[in-house]
């Protein structure tokens, strides 16, 4: 293959994933704009325009993502179906549908998982965390159904783009290449050090959103960065197992129990 295919394969490889990630971005934008209180937002914009600059603040740092996921992940044997078909032909849904049931499965339970563990570690952080505090808005039908295309566009399609197609890539490329660049690829131990520091900064990512609503303290911390950790490491290991697709659907399946819960809490109340 010559530079110029070469140059024009990474093209198309990035440019279909970056795509993949917009719809998400918009979803985002579209509950911004419809659920944000004009008192949040920052004094000289309007409530147009802060949707506006969170989505191309996303936007921004998705590209960057693309660009390492790309470049990085079929160098450590990650893979996608996504990027594969640019180069193979070959379809997407026949190669993931024999992943979809593990992938279901796995993120069901993780939901799951971390709902309990949340209850458990309720006690600890009652006091820290008040119930108004739980969600982004007033918990009502119409409101849970408006944050669910967020959570599995944006959350299942485009924070896995940019967590494990470019941060877990990343990761596992730099350890890979401190090691020695085996020509087997990363080992187990390179891969799993990758895993873990990205789960914890991934719970590491959701304190700035929580510190907006309550103050941080060290049982909110650590149970922030705990539950976030135990979906980062399941999610990463589809990825590392199977296929950045299967960390997708698993991601979706994750929000699932989550979404129903909330439903069953408007009910209650």
């Amino acid at each position: 293959m010559s530079q110029t295919e070469r140059t024009s394969s990474f093209a198309m490889r990035f440019g279909v994933t970056l795509l993949a990630g917009i719809p998400g971005i918009l979803a985002l934008m579209g509950y911004l704009y419809l659920t944000t209180p004009p008192t949040a937002v920052t004094a000289g914009l309007s409530l147009s325009l802060f949707a506006v600059s969170s989505g191309v603040n996303s936007l921004l740092i998705l590209v960057v993502m693309c660009l390492i996921g790309t470049y990085a992940g079929p160098r450590v044997g990650l893979q996608s179906y996504l990027t594969d078909q640019m180069g193979t032909g070959d379809r997407i849904w026949r190669r993931l549908r024999p992943e979809v049931s593990l992938a279901v499965g796995v993120g069901a339970l993780g939901g799951i998982l971390i709902l309990v563990l949340d209850v458990v570690l309720a006690p600890f952080v009652a006091q820290d965390l008040p119930q108004s505090a739980i969600g982004t808005t007033e918990p009502t039908v119409a409101n849970v159904l408006a944050y669910a295309p967020v959570r599995f566009l944006y959350g299942g399609i485009t924070e896995e783009l940019l967590l494990r197609y470019g941060l877990m890539s990343a990761l596992a490329f730099v350890g890979w290449y401190v090691t020695g660049r085996r020509s087997d690829g990363p080992s187990s131990g390179v891969m799993w050090t990758a895993i873990v520091i990205s789960a914890v900064l991934f719970g590491i990512g959701h304190l700035p959103a929580l510190a907006q609503s309550v103050g941080l303290t060290p049982a909110l911390i650590a149970r922030t960065v705990l539950l976030n950790a135990i979906a980062g490491v399941l999610l990463w290991w589809l990825y590392w197992q199977r296929s950045l697709e299967a960390a997708m659907v698993g991601h979706a399946a994750f929000h699932v129990p989550l979404v129903m819960l909330s439903l069953v809490q408007v009910a209650l109340l």
